[in-house]
């Protein structure tokens, strides 16, 4: 088929219109040039997309029968099959390239016009040729029928059994069984292609796209109508009140998670971003995976998330890429016991066709590309992940753990966006090599708080009164980053604003404010005005025990949605419902009956279940170890250390609960124990002695969480290896060494902190990607204080933010180094660190690249180079500092005499902000690596930077790269090297050298003794 022009898809032509013919897109050349954008789409839709250009190539003989049957191998990523396309093409010359891109726009043209163009000749002598020139055509007109054509082509002998049955199989499409008939018409010599191409003449011709059908419009209605009821109200933290979302949703800051050792540009870090941009192609991890994870811990607002992006679809606001979007809650999942197939889970599970079915599921088999899945809470999904078990048929029936995984994985409706939201600790790295992106939710920004707060209170003077408290309490300001925080710092505003209120400080303490707050609110109207008496707490207990026994053995099985009969099972009756921790479950129950219920949230769950184990008189106190990972005390002399009537065995076994405490989940379980620390601690003790007979219960359970809790944090500590002989030794923190550290800062003892750092002797403590919010900080910092050497904190990638820093400033005495890479801090943060640090001795290195800092905060750190005499190391990278701050820092680099290490890299400082630093670092005398890289510096800032080298005779590493320096900087740069006797390493690379600058380096060399590495 012979083309007489030239048109480049969108994107790809000049200004992003389509190119005329001739234009360098559609040489071999450009093509190469092209590549990643040409990849980009053909790998950005369905395989149905790239399939149909292979069809359009084929037509055109551009691909040869081998070409095609190479490109359409069954399981291979679409990715690597698009490379290969385009290796193919390209081999083929400028007229094959063109072709391709002809073929794309055809294919795009196609998926928005219902009718198929092109005639063909029903009695052509030489039917498998015609079939081949109007494939496109013919596989449109065979859509929908195929099953009749077949069925057909047996009856007259066309075709046998077994080739029906392979082209039947349930993993193809209804395209992609049209197109296989076509293949096996091509290989056939006993009239099939004459045939097919005679009764695809006589099919009716579509006069609209599969999903504008009658039965797809009504199911698209229908489910946009369900989703829209399902999202419109809050359905997190509270059953209570009916809160629309739309007036109280607040966005939580939604990170990017991203290979840290991949090669490529500097980014700008952190990379943010808003909700609508879920599916921008940010930070990839697996291009040809389907599946979007969510990551956060618990209470940072994931359901809701999801919630909102229900909102938006249904309204019809964003996210209209999808034509069907469903909604499924893993906990909810996890309770269906019968085998189930796509086809069930999304017609019976989510949402049922009213007619139509099979056209509704085909379209969403051929289309998948504009399917949205959702799953809420993989953490909460008693089964772990794994790809064992392949399963690729859409209609037969299997386990509901081997459908979701599956489905996950791209086994069934690949090409379908899944969107899987977790807690970090239950996503497996099997897992993560199906997840296509990783995004990781961090909770509110101190902006997010304030408009949370006043988005929940309008009445004049609340909100003012409650922001204030938040910003005169740092530690309950650094609770309520997370949303169910908030949430109950604004259901519990009352007793927080009343005189003599208190200020809670723990996450036990919030959640006992919480409590108070229901019981009072499902008390008499007398007892509510005259607020918590004595014995408040004892009067409810029964209650209390019902609802944590529920929620113990719920931990222990997995299960957080509750049938009547677990209900009855724990004793819990309708008084005990009334208080308002248990509400309707959300999503899909069970039919009939009595509606499931579960908890406000789960960490109201692993609460209940820790007031349980403290106050229930059947608990052992020895059933506390498997909170902390502890064994059973043993005969050792360690063991009688422990106070005697802590080891001694409780009259019977221990029975169910150790059994649910050993099979909860470990995320559960850390909750739970740090609760159980919290409420045994002595701020709660008389509180909680009213509800127990004998004081001395109370007691043998503090002791036993107390010794517990030191043993395995000694554990922890000795089980660091020890250092290499002449280095500092370093450690990075192991799986539940931060809950560890919480539960202590619960329990609020300092004595108990002292002693468990009383053996650590590590000189470096890491703790990158390990979840580390303003609250881990507060228990970092509670612990830390009590070390008896200086310590290097390395904090990188984590969510300190300007509250946490704050929460850190007790340890920092003991500091010795801090590192704070990619924790969203601004300056108003490190100014707080900063104004700390100046009465910190030991504090010699700060590291804070990829923030949010500014200029702003250059007159801070200017003081402290100026005051610390043994300031060694500053690293600002990948900030937003320009030459206003680069000067400012310059004049506190004056009076310095200590510093070695200063990082600039990706800021803003260009040729001056370089002179500044320049004409400072001239004469500086302890300067031994600098790095201005990616800084905007062009042939004046070299200049500048040349002259300081001739001066500075004691810097040893200079880092230039990506910047804009042309032959006539570097040649001023090689100029200094030949007066210059210090420096060993000159980095010029990504800049605009070329032979004239490289050749004026060459001749430098010859006259320097001492430089062992350029890169250019």
């Amino acid at each position: 088929m012979e083309q007489t022009s030239c048109a480049c898809p969108p994107g790809l032509g000049p200004d992003g219109e389509c190119c005329s013919q001739g234009c360098a897109m559609c040489t071999q050349e450009g093509f190469q040039a092209q590549r990643s954008q040409l990849l980009g789409l053909l790998v950005s839709g369905s395989l149905e997309g790239f399939e149909s250009v292979l069809d359009w190539l084929l037509s055109w003989e551009v691909l040869s029968r081998e070409d095609y049957e190479s490109l359409s191998l069954l399981g291979q990523p679409l990715s690597l099959l698009a490379r290969r396309l385009l290796d193919t093409v390209w081999s083929k010359g400028a007229w094959g390239c063109e072709q391709l891109i002809t073929a794309v726009q055809e294919a795009q043209a196609d998926s928005r016009n219902p009718e198929p163009h092109g005639c063909w000749d029903p009695h052509s002598p030489h039917a498998a040729r015609e079939l081949q020139s109007h494939r496109p055509a013919i596989i449109r007109r065979l859509y929908g029928h195929v099953e009749g054509v077949l069925g057909l082509a047996q009856e007259q002998g066309f075709i046998s059994q077994y080739e029906c049955d392979a082209i039947r199989l349930p993993i193809f499409t209804s395209s992609q069984r049209a197109r296989r008939l076509l293949d096996l018409a091509s290989v056939k010599a006993n009239g099939l292609a004459a045939f097919l191409l005679r009764h695809a003449q006589e099919l009716p011709v579509p006069t609209a796209l599969p999903f504008e059908a009658a039965p797809c419009q009504k199911y698209m209605s229908k489910l946009r109508t369900t989703v829209a009821a399902q999202s419109r109200f809050l359905s997190t933290y509270d059953g209570a009140e009916n809160l629309c979302l739309e007036d109280i949703y607040t966005d939580s800051v939604l990170g990017v998670r991203t290979d840290v050792g991949s090669a490529g540009p500097l980014q700008k870090s952190p990379a943010t971003l808003g909700l609508g941009e879920l599916f921008h192609p940010h930070g990839h991890l697996n291009e040809d995976a389907d599946t979007v994870l969510v990551v956060g811990e618990a209470g940072s607002g994931k359901s809701t998330l999801l919630q909102r992006l229900h909102s938006l679809w249904a309204a019809g606001r964003d996210f209209q890429e999808f034509l069907f979007v469903f909604p499924f809650s893993c906990r909810q999942l996890q309770r269906l016991d019968r085998p189930l197939s796509v086809r069930t889970l999304l017609f019976e599970h989510c949402c049922s066709p009213d007619v139509g079915q099979q056209d509704v599921l085909r379209f969403l088999l051929d289309h998948p590309d504009r399917v949205l899945l959702t799953f809420d809470g993989l953490d909460e999904f008693r089964f772990r992940f794994t790809d064992r078990e392949r399963h690729c048929s859409p209609n037969d029936p299997t386990s509901i753990q081997n459908l979701l995984f599956n489905l996950l994985q791209g086994n069934l409706l690949k090409d379908a966006r899944k969107v899987l939201t977790s807690r970090p600790d239950a996503v497996s790295a099997l897992l993560r090599r199906y997840v296509r992106a990783e995004l990781s939710l961090e909770g509110f920004s101190e902006e997010g708080i304030e408009m949370y707060m006043r988005k929940h209170h309008r009445e004049p003077g609340v909100a003012d009164c409650l922001l204030r408290l938040l910003r005169a309490t740092s530690a309950l300001r650094g609770l309520c980053r997370l949303p169910v925080f908030s949430w109950m710092v604004s259901k519990c505003h009352r007793e927080l604003l009343q005189p003599g209120g208190g200020s809670p400080k723990t996450t036990t303490d919030m959640y006992l404010l919480i409590l108070q707050h229901f019981l009072l609110h499902s008390s008499s109207p007398d007892q509510a005005a005259h607020g918590p008496g004595p014995g408040f707490l004892r009067g409810r207990l029964p209650s209390l025990l019902h609802l944590g026994c529920l929620a113990l053995r719920g931990l222990g099985t997995c299960c957080y949605v509750f049938s009547a009969k677990q209900l009855q099972a724990a004793q819990v009756g309708p008084e005990d419902i009334s208080l308002g921790f248990l509400v309707p479950a959300k999503g899909q129950g069970v039919r009939g009956g009595s509606a499931p219920l579960e908890f406000l949230h789960v960490t109201f769950q692993c609460f209940f279940a820790a007031f349980y184990l403290v106050l229930s008189a059947d608990m052992p106190p020895t059933s506390l170890r498997h909170l902390f990972g502890c064994r059973r005390p043993s005969s050792s002399p360690l063991a009688r250390l422990l106070p005697t009537l802590c080891i001694q065995r409780s009259e019977g076994p221990e029975g169910g609960v150790a059994a649910w405490l050993r099979e909860a989940e470990p995320h559960n379980l850390q909750i739970t124990a740090a609760f159980v620390a919290g409420l045994l601690s002595r701020e709660h003790r008389s509180l909680l002695a009213e509800c127990q007979a004998s004081g001395k219960a109370l007691l043998r359970r503090h002791a036993c969480a107390r010794w517990y809790l030191a043993r395995s944090l000694r554990q922890h500590f000795h089980s660091i290896p020890p250092a290499v002989p002449g280095e500092a030794k370093s450690v990075h923190a192991l799986p539940g060494f931060l809950w560890l550290i919480r539960s202590l800062y619960e329990m609020q003892e300092e004595q108990l902190a002292r002693e468990a750092v009383r053996g650590l002797s590590v000189g470096h403590l890491k703790l990158t990607f390990c979840g580390v919010g303003p609250a881990e900080c507060a228990a970092l910092a509670f612990v830390l204080r009590h070390l008896r050497r200086p310590v290097a904190l390395q904090l990188d990638y984590n969510s300190v933010g300007d509250i946490g820093v704050e929460q850190l400033l007790p340890c920092l005495g003991v500091c010795k180094a801090l590192y704070l890479r990619d924790n969203d801090i601004s300056d108003r943060g490190i100014c707080k660190l900063i104004e700390h640090a100046l009465s910190c001795e030991q504090l010699q290195k700060l590291a804070l690249f990829n923030n949010r800092l500014t200029d702003d905060c250059t007159h801070s750190m200017a003081k402290l180079l100026a005051c610390k005499r043994n300031f060694l190391a500053l690293r600002l990278g990948n900030n937003h500092i320009t030459a206003v701050g680069a000067a400012v820092l310059a004049q506190g680099l004056r009076s310095n005499s200590s510093l070695q290490f200063l990082g600039f890299w990706g800021n803003r400082v260009g040729d001056q902000g370089a002179q500044a630093l320049a004409e400072v670092l001239g004469d500086h005398q302890s300067l031994k690596w600098l790095s201005l890289v990616g800084n905007n510096i062009g042939s004046v800032g070299a200049q500048a930077l040349a002259l300081m080298l001739e001066r500075n005779m004691v810097l040893e590493e200079l880092c230039l790269e990506e910047n804009h320096l042309q032959d006539e900087g570097v040649c001023s740069l090689a100029k200094a090297l030949k007066r210059n006797s210090s420096l060993k390493v000159l980095k010029l690379s990504n800049n605009r050298v070329t032979y004239l600058g490289a050749e004026a380096l060459l001749q430098a060399l010859e006259r320097n003794d001492t430089i062992l590495e350029v890169w250019c």
